[in-house]
Formats: C-alpha cells, structure tokens, sequence
C-alpha cells in the first residue's frame, strides 16, 4: 500500500478511539451508571432493569455478521456511519422515552447500530496501517479505557446541575456525541483501497463462509469468545467477591479504578510489541498473565493477593482484547476483514451473553464466588492452550485475494 496515499494516521485512529468511546462506552458501559436514577424515576423493577441491559447485548449480538457484510459490501467508512446514526437515534429516543416498550425498542436500536460500527471500524483502522495492526487497534480499546473512567464523574456533575433529570441530559449529551463522531468520521476516514469491490466482482460477502469454515478463524473465534466470557464473569462478579471476603466496598472501588488506569496504556503498549514480537507471542504472553491474576484470589482472598489480581489485569486485559481483535485481521485478505473481524467478535459477543449466567448459577448454586473464577481460570487455561496453535499458524492468509480473472475467463464470461 502506497503509505503517501493515507489518511492522517493520528485523525483516523482518533475517529477510531471515538466511535468506540460512543458504541461501546455510552451505548453499553454507561447504562450500568444510569440505571439508578433511570429506574427509580420510571419506576422499573430489576428485572426489567436487566432485561433492558441484555437486549442491547442480544441486538449486537445477533446482528454484527449482517455489519461485516455490510461493511464488506458497502465500504468500512458507510457502515460506520450508518452505525453512529443509529445509535445516535437510539439515544436520544432514551432521552424523552417513558414507556418500557420504548425503552426495550431503543436500547435493541443501540445493540443493532453497534454492531455495523465497531467491527467496521476496527476493519477499517487494520487494512490501512497492516504494520502497526496491534498498535492502532490497542489505541481504540484505549478511547474505550479513557471513557470508562470519565462516564461516572461526568455523570455525577451532571447529576449536580440538573438533578433527576441528569440521566435524560446524559442520553441527550450521548446523542450529540454521536452525530459528531458521524459528521468527524464523513469528513476525515476513507475507505482503503482494498476493500472497494469493482464493477462486476463478486463481493467479499459472497465468500464468507470459506472465512467461517476456516479452523484458523475457528481457533481465533474461540479464544476471542473465551477472552469475552471470563472478562464480562470478572467485571460483573469480581468487585462483589472482594466485598463478601471483608473488605470494605471504597477499596473495592478504588482497586477498580487502578485496573482502569493501568488498561488506557496497556492495549497501545500490547499492540505495539506484537507488531514487533509477533501476534501469538504476545497474545499467549497477555493471556497467561490474565490467568495467573484470575487464579490469585481463589488462592487466598487477603488484600494483596486481590491488589495484585487488578494490577496484572489492568497491566494485561486490554492487551487480551486487542492482540486477539489484531490476529483476527491477520488471517485474511483485506477486503474479508470486515467479514472476519465480524465473525469472531460474533462468538466474543455469544461469550459475553452465557459468561454472567453460568458465573451467577454456579454461585448461587455452591454459595462460593471460587466456583464462579475456578469455572473462569478454566476457560482461560483453555485460551492459553488454542492461543499456543496460533503462534504456530503459517504466514500465508487463511483466505487470500481471488484470483485475477484470466483472458480467456473474461471472453468466456
């Protein structure tokens, strides 16, 4: 690729860092946040509370491969900002919404548009800079770390100015955020070149099922869906765990608040040493250190040994995610990126959907927060075992480029 013909690298990405503060921070981090004041001023229960906390999950979930196909199809650039839209609709629907009918309707509307935004995204960022795939990649999960942190001081000022009525003023705000990531990523991302379909050329949607049946992708898939559902087991449960081993809640919390700050640097500086070290090398490294933090607290469930749980998290999680979101990409041409990248993130967003279920069964079921990490450590020594066949993946593409039609193919045509 002709490097003089990109984008501005630190613009793109930047478009990167945001579309993922918007999707993935305010469309399904930031309800966590809202949902106290939401649910005491619309009156909800918890289930319904839950439910609509899982709609958004299920919409992504059942509609991120039609966004890689789409992205495919279309162009990365199109898709994304018919994502940011959507969910931009979605918000601001929340902002007036009363009804919970309205609501499930509205927060289904923010699952579906993420899923034609992230991944697209993600694709976009991996075909134009194929060296520095790991980098790119880990600063986008970095905008998510950065938003992570921000959502509940933001939220809280909000709160001080307007009351009740912050958590619509926040969806209000989340809307604005999207229509302006939309209007930056029209004036500054462009398509790579090689994702563009001629006239008459099969599009990459039509080979797909070669990149689903592929074991390469099957493997990657796997560990991605593994990395999903121990990360959602962790983040749900593990704050809860220190609390019922005697340790004060403010600890807790501020022992979450390292693990964000430490995550900001740690998916650039994982992404940048897999470019250099090799992907494989430098997933399997993050993903033994993930399961050596998971493992400490069913050790001993004193205070160091959960101080240093979240340190190694912080310094390795969101390498995890995006050394395995870069092998992804890795495995196919650039024009399938988009139809790949979807794939995975489709048994990622499968094992965030069962992971809190089976965690919350086994808990209440032995009435130990161990059962719930033994079944977690589990999952990971499994990822750390695929994560070894992809070091030993070759260096050709799973699937490549089709050939370029021959003369006497196109006077047979």
């Amino acid at each position: 690729m002709d490097t003089n013909a990109r984008p501005n690298a630190v613009l793109t990405v930047l478009c990167g860092a945001f579309t993922g503060l918007v999707v993935i921070v305010f469309a399904r981090l930031a309800f966590g946040v809202l949902l106290p004041p939401m649910r005491a001023d619309l009156g909800l229960t918890y289930q319904q509370a839950g439910t609509l906390g899982t709609i958004t999950a299920l919409g992504y979930l059942l509609f991120v491969l039609a966004g890689g196909a789409a992205a495919a199809r279309w162009g990365p650039r199109r898709a994304v900002v018919f994502g940011l839209i959507t969910v931009g609709i979605g918000f601001a629907g929340l902002s007036v919404a009363t009804a919970y009918p309205a609501l499930l309707a509205l927060k289904a509307l923010l699952g579906f548009g993420t899923a034609f935004s992230f991944a697209p995204m993600v694709s976009l960022l991996a075909a134009w800079y194929p060296e520095k795939r790991g980098f790119v990649i880990g600063c986008m999960s970095a905008g998510i770390g950065v938003g992570t942190l921000l959502i509940g001081f933001m939220v809280q000022w909000l709160q001080t100015l307007f009351g009740d009525a912050a958590w619509r003023v926040s969806w209000g705000l989340f809307a604005a955020a999207a229509a302006a990531v939309a209007a930056l990523v029209i004036v500054v991302v462009r398509d790579p070149p090689s994702t563009r379909v001629a006239a008459g050329e099969r599009p990459p949607s039509a080979e797909k099922w070669l990149i689903y049946r592929h074991p390469r992708m099957l493997i990657v898939g796997s560990v991605y869906g593994l990395i999903g559902l121990t990360y959602i087991v962790q983040a749900v449960f593990m704050v809860s765990f220190v609390v019922e081993s005697g340790h004060p809640e403010r600890t807790a919390g501020q022992l979450l608040a390292m693990m964000g700050l430490l995550s900001v640097a740690s998916g650039p500086a994982w992404g940048t040493l897999s470019d250099r070290w090799g992907r494989g090398n430098a997933l399997l490294t993050a993903m033994l250190l993930v399961t050596v933090a998971t493992m400490l607290p069913l050790i001993d469930q004193s205070l160091p040994m959960f101080f240093a749980h979240y340190l190694i998290m912080g310094c390795a999680v969101n390498g995890t995610f995006a050394l395995i979101q870069a092998s992804s990409t890795d495995q196919v041409a650039p024009r399938y990126i988009p139809i790949a990248f979807s794939f995975a993130t489709l048994v990622f967003a499968a094992g965030q959907f069962v992971g809190p279920a089976i965690a919350g069964w086994l808990i209440e079921t032995t009435g130990d927060f161990r059962s719930a990490f033994l079944f977690t450590t589990a999952g990971l020594i499994l990822g750390c075992i695929l994560t070894a066949w992809i070091r030993r993946f070759p260096r050709e593409l799973a699937v490549g480029d089709p050939p370029e039609p021959t003369a006497s193919t196109a006077r047979d045509g």
